[in-house]
């Protein structure tokens, strides 16, 4: 196996344990977050705190797992930063803007930079276990010079392109899919119940029949049972990636009518104080309409 020193930035929920998988793999890590308290918590694993951010770029790759656009375009896409920069590469793995995409592809090219774009799908379990599905863009050298971190991460990784931005877009569609099932599992449980059916029956016959799969089984037991905490994935990332399918719609003149009925679902939801609930408990806005008891 090629081993490579690591600068990762971004130890959130799903970031912990994918740095930990690169450490158990036998990559020297370098990490950096915000909030000291996961540093100590990976340095305790065997990693490098770094000092600042210029410190993680003075290593052979770069690995971020950062919330959204906002914070990957503060953090990382600075000029002087990456003038300064050793590592050959760095793999974006967070769900980003196509936008954002491209202009991380060029900036990164401008002082000669790979850029590779690997989001992924999970919750922080799977990326604890390592188990993660990567869902990787970029040059064909690049992919293959990061295919050892990403296989530490992940169990599989899906390419999807020579362009960074395919990924991400591979990323926002499967996203937008989603929650497009929550949506539909919530309308359906609430016509089920309106209608005297239970519907965690209703959501153990879809799961083994029609729809079988971590979604229903997943998701719709979560919107059968009212199970909304802890939230694996907090409800106003759902909103921010609803809203990444819709400018990337509108960039291309693709319509996307279900989009805007999701984005104002979740936008009723956070009104109504669930911003820190999984995302889904935009279900619980679906038992409003129909006038169900809370």
């Amino acid at each position: 196996m090629s081993v490579m020193t690591v600068g990762f930035v971004g130890l959130g929920a799903m970031g912990r344990g994918m740095a930990a998988n690169l450490l158990a793999a036998g990559h020297p890590v370098r990490v950096w977050n915000r909030s000291p308290g996961p540093v100590e918590e990976l340095v305790a694993k065997g990693a490098t705190a770094a000092a600042d951010l210029g410190e993680v770029y003075d290593s052979e790759a770069v690995v971020s797992m950062l919330p959204d656009d906002r914070t990957v375009e503060a953090l990382l896409l600075d000029g002087a930063l990456l003038a300064g920069a050793r590592a050959g590469v760095h793999v974006n793995m967070a769900t980003v803007s196509v936008a954002l995409a491209e202009r991380a592809t060029a900036l990164h090219a401008e002082h000669g930079i790979g850029y590779v774009a690997a989001p992924v799908l999970g919750r922080p379990g799977v990326a604890a276990a390592g188990e993660l599905n990567v869902l990787a863009a970029g040059e064909a050298a690049q992919l293959e010079r990061v295919g050892p971190l990403l296989a530490a991460m992940g169990r599989r990784t899906w390419h999807f392109g020579d362009r960074p931005a395919q990924a991400n877009t591979a990323k926002i569609s499967a996203n937008f899919l989603l929650a497009c099932a929550i949506e539909s599992m919530a309308e359906a449980c609430s016509l089920a119940e309106a209608n005297g059916v239970r519907p965690t029956d209703l959501i153990e016959m879809l799961a083994g029949t029609l729809f079988p799969g971590p979604v229903y089984s997943g998701y719709g037991s979560m919107v059968a049972e009212r199970r909304y905490e802890p939230a694996g994935f907090r409800l106003p990332l759902g909103l921010k990636d609803v809203g990444l399918a819709l400018s990337a719609g509108e960039a291309r003149n693709v319509p996307l009518p279900f989009g805007s009925v999701l984005r104002d679902a979740f936008l009723d939801a956070l009104a109504h104080g669930d911003g820190e609930k999984d995302w889904a408990a935009v279900a619980a806005v679906a038992r409003r309409r129909a006038g169900l008891p809370d």
